[in-house]
């Protein structure tokens, strides 16, 4: 029987939306014990977009994204920031490896649970901060969400077509990135820990993270001097390089041709030989400079096909070229199906879908969905009773003065 490789560690996970969050999962599925923390009257934003009318019962545990984000988790529901459930969280701490957090950077400090306060209770506690712009700095308190981050990176500036203004990706891009950082840094800061026995306190900014996601570009203006320009879906070499309208609705299929074999490969797969041994295209510079005409004789081949069609045409003749999928195209793909991609999850309330498995696929300790996400509270009676060795009457009293409970207040993020 194999042990995951995080199997063991225990983390508590005060985070929310979905930079945090995304990190806490990524340990979740490697093993670690995550308890997610909520408050009765500050929870998980994610719980709102369900998609479904308020009316529905227990709508809160229905959300697509929070439950996407919460797989692998306890939930328990200690309201932080009355003195009780302050006291009974430092009691949860000496039970805990790490704590993690993505409020505003001012926030643990008003909670008087600063990395001191919590180092004081365990002395090998792992804390990680993800504030949008660090813990320091003229912008610390600024409010920041992955689409801000994104702003501030410089990524939308460079992304759109030559002609046109900055664009936003399609995802707040800086969430997902932030979370694999955090992820990863909790997994040095445990080796760390194993050799030297001290705990550590560990900041991501997210918008540095983001930055370094383009460093090229930064370090590319620095050494010539000019402003990197937006490019739409060609490259800054290869030629052709685009993203090509196909035969139906809003269907389209992606061609990369990096050298000279590849496109005459093209060229003949469109029917069009001679392309491959006009002076005009007779190497990557001249198609490049040529990339308007290129991408016209390219579309009136792929217009008449669908791109499935046309990317296994390509594929077969070693040509770069795939589909663009839409979500059902994704959900359905015969190749993740044959990986084993996705994985059956059963949850108490909003009952049982699919979702894609762990990132990694490791010989000796293979990652699973092993629990689904938390229904609010699901699981108090652990934390309280089993961890903490709460009584019935200290539970109930709990539950009187609004420090845990089952349900939410939905007024909070309505």
């Amino acid at each position: 029987m194999y042990r995951l490789p995080l199997h063991g560690v225990r983390v508590l996970d005060l985070t929310m939306a979905w930079a945090g969050p995304y990190a806490t999962r990524l340990l979740a599925d490697m093993g670690a014990e995550v308890i997610k923390i909520e408050a009765v009257g500050n929870w998980d934003l994610l719980r709102t977009y369900t998609g479904q009318p308020p009316s529905v019962e227990r709508v809160w545990d229905k959300s697509p994204y929070f439950n996407h984000m919460n797989r692998n988790k306890y939930g328990c529901a200690l309201d932080l920031s009355l003195p009780r459930g302050r006291e009974l969280f430092l009691r949860l701490v000496p039970h805990a490896d790490v704590v993690i957090e993505n409020f505003r950077a001012e926030v643990m400090d008003n909670l008087g649970l600063t990395f001191e306060v919590l180092a004081q209770a365990n002395d090998q506690i792992i804390v990680v901060s993800m504030p949008g712009h660090g813990k320091s700095g003229p912008e610390r308190d600024y409010v920041a969400y992955g689409t801000n981050v994104e702003q501030l990176s410089g990524l939308c500036h460079l992304t759109g077509y030559p002609d046109g203004p900055p664009q936003k990706t399609g995802i707040s891009y800086g969430d997902p990135t932030a979370g694999v950082a955090a992820a990863g840094a909790v997994a040095l800061a445990l080796w760390d820990r194993r050799r030297t026995g001290r705990g550590q306190y560990i900041e991501v900014a997210q918008r540095e993270n983001l930055t370094n996601m383009i460093g090229e570009q930064v370090l590319a203006y620095l050494m010539t001097g000019r402003e990197p320009r937006r490019r739409g879906n060609r490259h800054s070499s290869m030629a052709p390089h685009g993203c090509y309208r196909c035969a139906g609705d809003d269907a389209w299929v992606t061609v990369a041709c990096e050298n000279d074999a590849q496109f005459a490969a093209l060229c003949a797969v469109m029917g069009r030989p001679e392309l491959a041994r006009d002076k005009r295209f007779a190497d990557v510079v001249s198609r490049y400079r040529r990339q308007d005409e290129l991408d016209a004789v390219i579309a009136g081949w792929t217009g008449g096909r669908p791109p499935q069609e046309a990317a296994e045409a390509l594929q077969a003749a070693g040509v770069p070229a795939m589909p663009v999928l839409r979500v059902p195209d994704v959900f359905a793909d015969g190749h993740l199906r044959e990986r084993g991609f996705f994985e059956p999850v059963s949850h108490a309330v909003a009952g049982v879908w699919e979702m894609e498995g762990p990132h990694w696929h490791m010989s000796e300790s293979p990652g699973h969905i092993r629990i689904p996400p938390p229904a609010f509270g699901e699981h108090n009676d652990y934390v309280f009773r089993t961890l903490l060795g709460l009584s019935d009457g200290e539970i109930e009293s709990l539950r009187a003065e609004g420090i845990t409970g089952d349900a939410p207040d939905w007024s909070v993020h309505e």
